[in-house]
C-alpha cells in the first residue's frame, strides 16, 4: 500500500454530523485524500468554512469532538446531484435515505460508493459489510454491477444498532451455533442525528420506548450479514432475532442487553475466550483504521458504560461485559455491550470497510 498513490475521495453530506465524522476519519489518512465535498443546495457554492457557519449568528455548526481539519475549510462545496467524479476514486455518502435512493446510483455508475444510508441495505444484490464478519459477500458486487450496468457499486454499512450486536454474535455463531437472540437497546440521541433529531424536551428525564423501523432493521440486517452466500444470493442466517429499541438520554454510544440461546453448550470462560480471540485476521492486515481488537471483554461488573467506554480504541471496539448464564433459554447466555454509533457504527466504520475492500483488491 505504501507505494500506491492515495485514493481521491469525495464526501457527500459533508456538512452533517455523519459527514463531519467522515472528514475527521479521513484527515491525514495514509490511503485517502479528500478531493471533493458535496451537500444540499443550501451549502452548494460556498467554501466549506462558510457552509458550516451560520450567516445570522456567526456560530460554527461543527458537531464533532475533534476539530475540523484545516485542509477542508477552503474546499468548495458542490451540489450533491452535480458532483464531478472525473478525479474521484471512491465516494463516501452521509445522506438521508430518500436522497441516497436517487444520488447513490448516479455515483455508483462510475465509482464505488460507501454509504451510511439504509436506502439499498435490503436489496438482494447489495452486500452490507461489517469488517471482519462477511467479506465473502463481496461476490455480490460483480452481480450488482452486471445487473445494474455500473462500473462502481454501492455497499451501505449496517444500522448503528446492528453493528455491536453482530460483532458479538459472529464469533459465537461460528463456534457454538445460535438458536435465537433477544436484545433490548438503549440508544444515544446522536443516533437520531440533528435533523429531525430528538427534542431536548422529549428526552430529558425520559426514555422513549420506540424508534420507528429500528427493530425491523436490526432483525433483518443481523440475519443478512451473518447469512451464507449461495448461488449468487445471500441465504439469511436461520436463527430468529427479536429486539426492543429505545432512546435514552446519552450523547454517544448504544448500549444493548443481549440474550442468546446457543446451539451447543458453552462455559462462560469459553465464551469470553471466543470474543478475545475473535477477528485475528482483520487485525493482521495492517488497515489504518482497524483497532487492536474489535471485541473487548471487561470483567468490571459495572461496565460497559457510555461515558467510560465508548471511546475505547477511538470508538472502534465493541465493549462487552456482565456475561452470565441464562436459565430461561436453552444453552442461554446474557451480556451487555456498548458500541460507538457515530464512529464504528457510521463514518469510521465506513472508512475501515473501504480499507478492507482495497486490501482485498475489490476496490482497485
Amino acid at each position: 500500500m505504501a507505494a500506491h498513490p492515495r485514493r481521491r475521495v469525495a464526501v457527500v453530506g459533508a456538512t452533517g454530523v455523519t459527514g463531519q465524522q467522515f472528514l475527521v476519519s479521513l484527515n491525514n489518512h495514509p490511503w485517502f485524500e479528500i478531493k471533493r465535498l458535496a451537500a444540499s443546495e443550501r451549502s452548494a457554492g460556498k467554501k466549506y468554512k462558510e457552509a458550516i457557519t451560520d450567516s445570522a449568528s456567526g456560530a460554527t455548526r461543527w458537531f464533532c469532538d475533534a476539530p475540523c481539519p484545516k485542509e477542508v475549510l477552503n474546499i468548495p462545496v458542490e451540489h450533491a446531484d452535480k458532483l464531478v467524479l472525473d478525479d474521484i476514486d471512491i465516494v463516501f455518502t452521509a445522506i438521508e435515505s430518500d436522497a441516497a435512493k436517487t444520488l447513490e446510483p448516479m455515483y455508483a455508475a462510475r465509482v464505488p460508493v460507501i454509504s451510511t444510508a439504509s436506502a439499498y441495505r435490503y436489496e438482494p444484490d447489495v452486500p452490507v459489510f461489517l469488517p471482519g464478519v462477511n467479506i465473502d459477500h463481496s461476490a455480490l458486487i460483480a452481480i450488482q454491477q452486471k445487473k445494474r450496468g455500473w462500473k462502481g457499486f454501492i455497499t451501505p454499512g449496517p444500522n448503528c444498532t446492528t453493528v455491536g450486536l453482530v460483532f458479538t454474535l459472529k464469533p459465537l455463531y461460528d463456534r457454538f451455533g445460535i438458536n435465537s437472540v433477544l436484545m433490548t437497546s438503549m440508544q444515544s440521541i446522536s443516533g437520531a442525528g440533528r435533523s429531525p433529531g430528538v427534542l431536548a424536551y422529549d428526552i430529558l428525564d425520559n426514555i422513549i420506548p420506540y424508534i420507528p423501523k429500528e427493530e425491523e432493521k436490526v432483525q433483518t440486517e443481523t440475519q443478512k450479514i451473518l447469512g451464507v452466500l449461495k448461488d449468487g444470493a445471500i441465504v439469511p442466517a436461520p436463527f430468529n432475532v427479536s429486539c426492543t429499541c429505545t432512546r435514552v438520554n446519552v450523547l454517544d454510544g448504544h448500549t444493548e442487553c443481549v440474550f442468546v440461546s446457543l446451539k451447543n453448550p458453552a462455559t462462560l470462560d469459553e465464551v469470553k475466550q471466543t470474543w478475545r480471540e475473535a477477528y485475528a485476521e482483520i487485525r493482521s492486515l495492517g488497515l489504518p483504521s482497524a483497532p487492536p481488537e474489535l471485541t473487548h471483554y471487561t470483567e468490571e461488573p459495572f461496565r460497559p458504560q457510555p461515558r467510560l467506554d465508548r471511546n475505547l480504541h477511538d470508538g472502534m471496539a465493541t465493549v462487552i461485559g456482565r456475561l452470565r448464564a441464562d436459565g430461561v433459554l436453552p444453552n442461554g447466555i446474557k451480556y451487555v455491550l456498548l458500541s460507538h454509533n457515530t464512529k464504528m457504527g457510521a463514518s469510521k466504520g465506513g472508512v475501515l470497510t473501504a480499507e478492507l475492500l482495497i486490501k482485498r483488491g475489490i476496490i482497485a
